[in-house]
This record gives structure tokens, sequence and C-alpha cells, in this order.
């Protein structure tokens, strides 16, 4: 039975539920919160439940008694779908329906609407651990020129053009996930301009814009877990250092660098580790770290059992630093 798990959780998170309902939180983080077989996310009025069981076909009575519940404590819901991490072909891995038949398109967060196609890949289209960054964002970056690597779908870029910057590169491998961002900016009546979103590598789009002296007041580095490409390697285990040297002489004096480690066997102590040796040459420090939301994360009555690794001194394996930059002077 996960019914008493999901009312304890559902009970924590009251407080989120907008009245109406264009918000997104995890209602359920079965790996923090007593069954890691099982994650429930809301946006807007669609349920998104994750099956993480090793043996999916022994998830499926897990997923039915949340739909169950779902159907029961939230009557307002007009869609669900589950996705299963280990399915056997790319539909189950991206989602297919439970229940409902329009999916939210869109969802608001900070007074910015972001859209989502809940089915586009395996994730969701919209990380929801990194809220509270995308709020430092919109709160600290105003007039300031961003450069979003790795955008995915341009989540924080958007973010950046809410709190004022002045101008806001996106880039990544895929087109199809910067088409997703065009169309948050239109949510939120911000001008597309075409070469402001580059489909291209991050090794080479880097390496060219150092080329070309092009500087940025501020550069988000959020890159996938492991990843390669004819240009180079991602590997957030072994090699995150590497990766912020790469952008750090695109950042002006004075400017940020928004370091972001989701490697769940890095530990925070052994990133804080790698970014305190980064900072030795006195041209870079730690300004500050931002926590992952409560509802990622679990609360105090709804944690269960301990991570894989400890995430000390951030409080989840999704490890944020903002980090402040200086320029050689030549």
């Amino acid at each position: 039975m996960i019914t008493p798990l999901l009312e304890k959780a559902l009970a924590s998170r009251a407080p989120m539920i907008d009245s109406k309902h264009e918000s997104a939180f995890r209602l359920f983080n079965g790996f923090t919160e007593g069954r890691a077989e099982l994650v429930i996310d809301l946006y807007a009025s669609t349920a998104v439940i994750h099956n993480y069981a090793d043996d999916p076909d022994q998830g499926i009575a897990l997923v039915q008694e949340a739909k169950d519940f779902l159907n029961t404590s939230l009557n307002w819901l007009r869609a669900g779908i589950v996705k299963t991490r280990n399915g056997r072909t790319q539909e189950e891995k991206c989602g297919t329906l439970l229940f409902g038949a329009e999916l939210d398109r869109k969802i608001k967060e900070h007074g910015v609407w972001y859209a989502i196609d809940l089915t586009m890949n395996r994730d969701t289209s919209l990380y929801l651990d990194t809220r509270n960054l995308r709020k430092w964002i919109i709160e600290n970056l105003k007039d300031k020129s961003i450069l979003n690597t790795f955008a995915y779908t341009g989540s924080f870029g958007v973010a950046a053009l809410k709190g004022g910057a002045s101008r806001v590169v996106q880039i990544d491998l895929n087109r199809e996930f910067l088409n997703l961002a065009k169309t948050s900016y239109s949510l939120n009546g911000f001008p597309i301009q075409k070469g402001n979103f580059i489909a291209r590598d991050f090794f080479e789009q880097v390496s060219n814009m150092k080329r070309m002296n092009n500087f940025f007041d501020c550069v988000i580095i959020d890159p996938p877990f492991f990843s390669t490409t004819a240009k180079g390697k991602v590997d957030q285990e072994k090699e995150s250092a590497r990766l912020i040297n790469k952008v750090r002489p695109l950042i002006n004096d004075g400017g940020h660098l928004i370091a972001i480690n989701n490697a769940l066997f890095v530990s925070g102590q052994d990133y804080m580790q790698t970014l305190e040796a980064l900072c030795k040459d006195g041209y870079l420090k730690i300004k500050e770290l931002i926590p992952v939301p409560e509802d990622f994360t679990g609360y105090a009555e709804t944690r269960a059992g301990t991570p894989i690794t400890d995430p000390g001194p951030f409080n989840h394996s999704t490890k944020i630093a903002i980090l402040e930059v200086r320029r050689k002077q030549v």
C-alpha cells in the first residue's frame, strides 16, 4: 500500500496547490519518501506518474493505486500520464495516457509562463528541482547578458528575460528543445531573435565564441549527467571542473558562473572540493549555494531513509552553486 505515503505527501504540499491550478511541483518523491519505484509530479492540471521500478511490470500496481488516489483526492485533475523509466518502447518511456485526454501545455512559476511538452522525451521538459534557481535569476540578473549552455527548453533564459536581462543566448544541440523555449518567449511577450537560439554542439560553440571574443555577464552551465559527441565528452561524475573551465573565459570581470552538478554519485563534499580547487587561483569565488525546493527533497515529516551519497552542504544531489568571476588584467 502506497496510499498512506501519498496522503502524507499531499498534506505537506497542500499550500502549493493554487486556486487556478497553473503551478508545477513534485507531489511525491519516492526516492526520499519511502517508495523509490514511484514519483509523481503535477504540471497545472496534469499528473505525471513516473514508474521507476527495475521491472516495470512490478510497478504497475503502484501506478494504478496512485491513479486511484489522484482521482479521488484531486478531482480537478484533467489528465494523467505514466512515464516508465525502464519501458520496452520509447512511447512508454516518454509517457502514455492514464486518464483524461488533453495534457496541459504551460505552467506558471514566479509570475512567468513556461511552455511544456510532457511527452516530448523521457523528462518532462521543465525541471522542478531548479525552481529556486529560476527565482534567483529573476531577482539578480537585471540588465545583464546571459549565456545559457545545455539550455534544454530554455527555462533559465526565460527567467532571465523576466528579470530584465539585456540579452540571453540559448545553446542546445537539440533544436526541438529550443523551439519550446521560443514558445515560452511568446507566452510572456518576449521578442524572439533567431540568432540568440543556437542549435549546436556545446564544445564547438564555446570554442567559436572564444575566438570571436564574445563575453557575457553570466554563464549558466547545467550539463546532462553524461553524453558524448564528436566534439567532446560530458562527464558530471569525473570531469565537472573541465566543463567549468571551458566557459570561464567567456565571462566578464565581476560576472557570475552558475554551475549545476546533478550526478547522484558525486557527494556534496566532493563537488565542493572541486569548486574550491577551482577557486584557489583567486579568480573564482563561491558566492552562494541554491537549495532544491522541499517538495523535491521531501519534508521533515515525509522523508524516509538516507540518500545514496551525502549531498551536504547542498540539500540534494542536484547541486547548484553561484560563482563570482574575476578576469586577469592584461
